[in-house]
């Protein structure tokens, strides 16, 4: 690791997992073990498939604007 707080994906796992420059990821950590996930960004037909079922879903089960914004705080409360 760098001195900034960098890390270097060896050239390798880079070629195998067809990883690119700019690419993203989720980091998780727990006591001595590093996880680094992709982040695969949907394209726009995936996302409004997406946002159709969200839509669905939250009227099936009758959750409002304010239960998802209510969630989404005390998620961000925990961090």
């Amino acid at each position: 690791m760098s001195s900034k707080g960098q890390i270097v994906v060896p050239l390798f796992i880079r070629k195998l997992l067809g990883l690119k420059e700019g690419e993203m990821f989720a980091l998780i950590g727990e006591d001595d073990t590093i996880i680094l996930k992709k982040i695969k960004i949907p394209s726009e037909t995936e996302f409004k498939a997406l946002m159709k079922w969200g839509k669905k879903h939250a009227k099936k089960y009758r959750i409002t604007r304010k239960d998802v914004l209510n969630a989404v705080a005390e998620a961000r409360a925990e961090n």
